[in-house]
């Protein structure tokens, strides 16, 4: 049985956007994942730039609004962008609310039946799909950054922040960075976490970036114009929490950008150029 399943081939920037599908352990089912190999990635190995999307959004979110592409092909990166959630899984009420279940993984491992079983996004992106990039796309897994949007973006301040030598650079566009303070982040971690407030704190940035401060900068851009920006994403708690853990933190706040992909493509290729020197590029 092959790896992966491919779905679709397009040529882009002399390399190539992949869509693809496999059976995951750590989701107990098949999960898709979308790749940007550079030319460079044909005959070297090359660093691996995950990016993790926000709620509602699927493995072609990021590919297709992005527009990273044309700078990491200059740059010889390989962009990875997983599914947001599992789905099809079967478990009761999973298409019922757009900010939980499907597409609303919230990558954390659940710990909660039924969601225990499948939604285990946290080691999916951690793990697993990187040991399949390493193996079969000639990713460099010694040298990964962790980006994303959103829910994604609060996904990626975790994972860097959990694994701080896994990882050597991390960034992110409006994320929900203090989830067990806002509404979105009070629903998914209550389902897939339990009522245990403690077992929260290990999947919220604000409370790991007091334990465990990076030793490279973050970088986080932040609309003023966004209608999530005061009651989901308070990025003002991470600033602090930042402040007080002595980690360096360049937060940029815009006027007039709102939380769509029209602001995180302006300055997506700021995120690839902060994460550029940290991969080795």
């Amino acid at each position: 049985m092959p790896a992966f399943e491919t779905f679709q081939l397009h040529r882009c920037f002399d390399g190539t956007v992949g869509f693809y599908a496999h059976q995951s352990e750590a989701c107990s089912g098949t999960m898709r994942f979308a790749v940007f190999q550079p030319s460079q990635a044909l005959t070297q190995r090359r660093p691996v730039l995950m990016y993790l999307a926000g709620l509602t959004c699927s493995e072609e979110t990021f590919m297709i609004k992005g527009g990273a592409q044309r700078l990491a092909a200059e740059l010889g990166i390989i962009l990875v962008a997983p599914d947001t959630s599992p789905r099809n899984t079967d478990i009761a009420g999973e298409d019922d609310d757009w900010d939980f279940g499907t597409g609303a993984g919230f990558y954390v491992d659940a710990t909660q039946s039924p969601w225990s079983r499948h939604y285990r996004m946290y080691s999916y992106v951690t793990n697993e799909l990187p040991a399949l990039i390493g193996a079969h796309f000639n990713g460099d897994l010694s040298r990964q950054g962790i980006f994303g949007h959103s829910m994604g973006g609060h996904g990626a301040l975790i994972c860097a922040l959990k694994n701080p030598t896994q990882y050597r650079s991390v960034s992110a566009f409006a994320p929900v960075s203090a989830p067990m303070q806002c509404p979105w982040g009070r629903k998914a971690f209550a389902n897939y976490l339990g009522d245990e407030r403690r077992d929260w704190q290990a999947y919220d940035a604000s409370e790991l970036v007091r334990q465990t401060p990076l030793p490279y900068p973050i970088l986080v851009d932040q609309g003023r114009a966004d209608k999530f920006l005061d009651e989901q994403l308070k990025p003002q708690l991470f600033e602090r929490a930042c402040a007080a853990a002595g980690q360096e933190l360049r937060l940029r706040l815009h006027d007039d950008y709102d939380h769509s992909y029209y602001f995180v493509s302006t300055f997506m290729a700021d995120h690839l150029r902060h994460h550029a020197p940290c991969l080795g590029v």
